[in-house]
């Protein structure tokens, strides 16, 4: 069945089924954002927020009298260091002081709507409905409804021209501002570590901040050259966020601490419950400072408050709460049973294609295998929590929060109140990788602190955040292609069984359905982003990507790369599988159909030649694979064997051309993080579901890599003339099947599953 494009669409098809958002105003306030929310017209002339002394520059620009910059950030910080790259650009252009540079948590307004992640989510449905006008479209929704929204490495390539912008602009300003006042033409001045000079006189900017903010810039911004010495863009400054990270004023969600505040711990039953059926109260009232017991009506949850939240979880697990389950028990059987199912159908989808496939593949030697990863969990360090208060009409929440208007809509829904009476301070995550996109414990914190009359801070258990994780979907492909003379890929099948993740999580976030209603309203539909990442660059003449949407009954959501993770495994494994029938070298075989794409087999010849690449030889312990994603490139070489029964990774090695680099120092961290991430992947996070419930609860039991288990980590960039990329996924995708394919070397064996120590052909 194709996908509905109306699904995305209101009920007259006339726009996305996105409602009218209030803005966001107000100050930072410990470490968060005090969000006092008004009506905002439908006009994009917009200026931040200023208190005394500040003067603004649009909307993301403030110098005070002091002359401090302050950059306006409406992306999350998630440790990718969004503050620190946002402060980095605008500085740049604005020819700032970085030791004056501040940023500050920008409210909700039309500029600060993410774009280029609601073009991904949208585009194809969108663009199906409305051509080549969907983009336009989706930027004025997005923009309207304030749609604010961190993920999918996008915050930098969605604003780095308005933060060039921004900064130009308020260059421009300030110097005509001091060119008034030494009555000479502003375009013979400029600015240098914050001060404006003609070459004769000298200001400091925040002595002429005021007067600069009555001056109008002109049509056309003058821009600064590219590659100067002195440019900020591209040096590795110190990051903003981490002094304060460093001596603990930073506040996290667990660091909140209000007048009276009161301490809960919650229980939901498995994924498949359908209410809650019975406690035992009287048990739980012997905890010490145990408080009380909360459940509101129609939530299917229940959650003990107490004095503090060792109590309130004490407490919880002698209340034993009893779920009544619905439906058949979720299970890693049921769920392979599920994507089996999903091939049996004519529900599939085609997304990606170019030729035609029947005559190919007809009569001919076709080469097969099927792979298969499992659902792969978050496990941030930082659980799911949220802290509330509620005064009057007036409703607080501090959290670490993704999508910070779609949960203020849905804490104002669950409360029945008006969205201007609920008030948001976002804090930043310790950990996400996705998760955090959801709006779960905000609307639970705040229903517990309206039925305790109190504070309360909400933390979910680290079993309860395994438990209730919306985890990166399990997913099955089975690969076919033919091979020519010399080894060239004459025709490529790619049919993936997997849910809409991603249409799931939008329903549950931009519609204010339950994890189950989400599950009812995806079920059977077809989904690009399912399979995005599976656009090969290879010069495959022949070429076609299905997705069959798989009924698994599981909730699944948004994951580090995404659906690229499981993709790139499926592809590239199955690159060298073809190589090796080919009885091609596995560098030589994709190097020969990268003609099109000279930037990613740059990358696989540097990361060849840094990392010592033997071949792939017999026992060589070498695998190789690489990806192109979002407009840039990654190779990865993985060296490994086996020690004490475990996987031992000797190397990682990476080669990226990222574009161009706003902070190297922020890309090799993120590119870093994002190799463990996907080492890690490729060894565990699987749950094990029996009965709904995952066969693990602590970290401990998931395999995850320890430093002793990864070896060294080496990561270069190429120098690019190209735009700037997001990074911070980059770095997942290649490394399983690169390590699947080193593996091989020492057993002979193909790995063909997630986690990679599951069955190998």
């Amino acid at each position: 069945m194709a996908e509905r494009p109306d699904r995305y669409l209101d009920e007259k098809g006339g726009g996305l089924r996105l409602s009218r958002r209030t803005l966001l105003t107000g100050a930072a306030v410990g470490g968060g954002l005090a969000l006092a929310w008004a009506l905002w017209p439908r006009s994009y002339d917009q200026q931040a927020d200023t208190a005394e002394g500040e003067t603004a520059f649009g909307a993301f620009v403030k110098v005070d009298r002091g002359g401090q910059v302050i950059v306006m950030v409406p992306q999350a910080e998630l440790g990718q260091g969004v503050f620190t790259l946002f402060a980095q650009i605008v500085a740049d252009e604005l020819g700032a002081d970085w030791r004056a540079v501040a940023v500050q948590p920008a409210p909700p307004g039309p500029l600060y709507a993410n774009r280029l992640l609601a073009r991904e989510w949208f585009d194809g449905p969108v663009k199906r409905s409305f051509g080549n006008w969907g983009d336009r479209f989706i930027d004025d929704r997005a923009r309207s409804s304030m749609l604010m929204l961190t993920g999918g490495s996008t915050s930098v390539p969605s604003f780095y021209e308005d933060l060039r912008a921004a900064g130009a602009a308020a260059r421009v300003l300030l110097c005509m501002a001091a060119a008034a006042r030494w009555d000479v033409t502003w375009e013979s001045c400029d600015i240098e570590n914050g001060i404006i000079s003609d070459g004769t006189n000298k200001l400091r900017i925040g002595e002429v901040a005021h007067e600069a903010g009555a001056f109008k810039p002109p049509v056309v911004l003058p821009y600064r050259p590219e590659g100067r010495d002195e440019a900020l863009i591209g040096s590795e400054v110190t990051r903003l966020d981490i002094p304060a990270k460093i001596d603990g004023s930073a506040n996290y969600a667990a660091d909140i601490r209000l007048p009276d505040m009161i301490y809960a711990a919650i229980r939901q039953g498995p994924v498949n419950a359908l209410r809650l059926k019975s406690i035992n109260e009287a048990a739980a009232r012997k905890v010490p400072g145990m408080i009380g017991v909360i459940r509101p009506e129609g939530t299917g949850w229940v959650a003990v408050t107490a004095r503090n939240w060792w109590a309130a979880n004490q407490a919880l697990d002698r209340l034993d709460p009893v779920f009544e389950l619905a439906g058949p028990a979720v299970s890693d059987r049921s769920i392979a049973g599920a994507l089996d199912a999903a091939f049996e159908g004519d529900d599939g989808g085609r997304y990606f294609s170019r030729g035609d496939l029947a005559p190919v593949f007809d009569g001919a030697r076709i080469v097969r295998a099927d792979y298969v990863v499992a659902p792969a969990l978050h496990l941030a360090l930082e659980p799911m929590a949220a802290t509330a208060r509620i005064r009057d009409n007036d409703i607080e929440l501090w959290m670490p929060t993704q999508a910070p208007v779609l949960a203020r809509e849905a804490v104002a829904r669950a409360l029945g109140v008006s969205e201007t009476s609920v008030t948001i301070y976002p804090l930043f995550a310790g950990g996400s990788f996705g998760i955090k996109m959801e709006v779960d414990a905000g609307v639970q914190a705040a229903l517990i602190a309206r039925a305790a009359k109190a504070p309360v801070q909400l933390m979910w258990s680290r079993s309860e955040d395994i438990i209730r994780d919306c985890p990166r979907p399990p997913a099955k492909a089975r690969m076919a292609a033919r091979l020519e003379a010399g080894g060239f890929v004459e025709g490529w099948s790619a049919k993936v069984a997997t849910p809409p993740a991603l249409a799931q999580l939008w329903r549950r976030i931009g519609h204010g359905e339950s994890r189950k209603e989400a599950l009812v309203s995806t079920a059977g539909e077809t989904d690009e982003l399912a399979v995005a990442g599976m656009d090969l660059p290879y010069a495959i003449p022949n070429f076609a990507v299905d997705h069959f949407p798989a009924d698994i009954g599981l909730p699944v959501g948004r994951w580090r790369s995404n659906a690229a993770s499981y993709g790139t495994f499926f592809s590239e494994s199955f690159i060298d599988e073809l190589a090796i029938v080919a009885g091609v070298e596995p560098l030589s075989f994709r190097i020969q159909m990268l003609g099109g794409h000279p930037r990613l087999a740059q990358c696989l010849t540097n990361v060849a030649a840094l990392g010592g690449w033997s071949g792939g030889v017999r026992g060589s312990g070498q695998g190789i694979a690489c990806c192109a994603m979002k407009g840039g490139y990654i190779a990865v070489l993985v060296e490994a064997g086996f020690a004490g029964g475990r996987v031992a990774v000797k190397r990682l090695v990476a080669v990226a051309d990222l574009g161009t680099i706003v902070n190297p120092g922020i890309a090799r961290q993120q590119i870093e993080g994002g190799l463990i991430f996907g080492l890690a992947m490729a060894l565990g996070g699987s749950p094990n579901y029996r009965n709904s419930l995952p066969g693990k609860m602590r970290l401990a039991d998931y395999g995850l890599p320890r430093l002793a288990d990864v070896g060294d980590v080496m990561v270069e960039f190429l120098d690019s003339a190209g735009g700037p990329v997001g990074f911070s996924e980059m770095g997942v995708p290649a490394v399983a099947p690169a390590l699947a394919g080193a593996l091989s070397t020492i057993t002979g064996k193909r790995y063909r599953s997630l986690p990679i120590l599951g069955e190998a052909a």
